[in-house]
C-alpha cells in the first residue's frame, strides 16, 4: 500500500482502502481477500484521475470522488455507476481537485476543494447550496508543506450536529469551525496547543465527548 488519504473500516470487519495508487479503492476482509473493488483509471482511460476521497454509503454503494474528472459518483456493490454529480471547480487539478468529502445525511455532499481553497455543499443535482472559502487571515502565501507554509488548501469539512462545518485547513495550519451563515466560532491556530507546532492540518473529528481529533502532518520530528 503505497499513499493513501482515506480509508473506512465497515461493520462487517472489511477494510476499504486505496492499495495500488491514488485510482484503486479496494474492500478486502480481515484475511486480505478482496471482495469489492473499482478502479477510477479504468473507467476514465487516458485522462488524468486521481482519488482522495470515498465513502461506503448506507444503502451498499461507494461514493467516489474523481479529481481531475470533476465528478461525485456512486458505484454499486456490481461495479456500476448508478449516480453522478458533476463539482464546480475553477482550478482543476487531477491532484488537489478535492480531498475529504462526505455524503450528508439529508443526501447532500459536502466536498473540501484543496486547490480553490473553499468547502462547497452540493445538492444532488449538483447546484451549490453552501459554501465557505477559506480566509487567508491577511497572512501571505508561503510556499512548501511544514509549518514554514502558508495558504488556504484546506484537507476537510466535516457537518457537526449543530449544524456547523468542521474545518481543517491544510497549510493554514489551523481548525476552523463556521455556522451556516459563515461565522468562525472556534479556532484553533498554529501555536495555540503548548509544545506543539501545527503544519499541514489533514482530518480532523469532533467527538461525541467534544474533543476535537486533529491529524497533524508534515510537521516533523519535533511534532506529532
Amino acid at each position: 500500500v503505497g499513499a493513501i488519504h482515506n480509508a473506512q473500516l465497515l461493520k462487517n470487519g472489511n477494510l476499504v482502502f486505496q492499495d495500488k495508487g491514488w485510482n484503486h479503492i479496494v474492500e478486502k476482509t480481515p484475511d486480505g481477500k478482496v471482495v469489492w473493488e473499482y478502479d477510477s483509471a479504468k473507467t476514465n482511460p487516458g485522462k488524468p484521475v486521481e482519488v482522495h476521497a470515498f465513502q461506503r454509503l448506507d444503502d451498499g454503494n461507494t461514493m467516489i470522488v474523481e479529481s481531475g474528472i470533476g465528478r461525485i459518483i456512486e458505484v454499486s456493490p456490481d461495479g456500476k455507476i448508478v449516480k453522478e454529480v458533476k463539482l464546480q471547480v475553477k482550478n482543476s487539478s487531477a491532484h488537489s481537485d478535492t480531498r475529504m468529502a462526505r455524503k450528508l445525511a439529508n443526501g447532500n455532499y459536502l466536498v473540501a476543494h484543496e486547490n480553490d481553497g473553499i468547502a462547497k455543499e452540493y445538492a444532488p443535482d449538483g447546484k451549490v447550496v453552501w459554501e465557505f472559502p477559506v480566509p487567508m487571515f491577511d497572512k501571505p502565501a508561503a510556499g512548501g508543506h511544514g509549518p514554514e507554509a502558508f495558504g488556504n488548501h484546506l484537507f476537510s469539512a466535516e457537518r457537526l450536529a449543530n449544524g456547523n462545518t468542521l474545518i481543517g485547513t491544510g497549510n493554514g495550519h489551523s481548525v476552523i469551525e463556521v455556522t451556516p451563515d459563515k461565522k468562525i466560532v472556534w479556532k484553533l491556530e498554529q501555536k495555540d496547543l503548548p509544545g506543539i507546532t501545527l503544519a499541514w492540518v489533514c482530518r480532523v473529528e469532533r467527538l461525541a465527548n467534544g474533543n476535537t481529533v486533529i491529524n497533524n502532518c508534515h510537521a516533523g520530528p519535533e511534532n506529532p
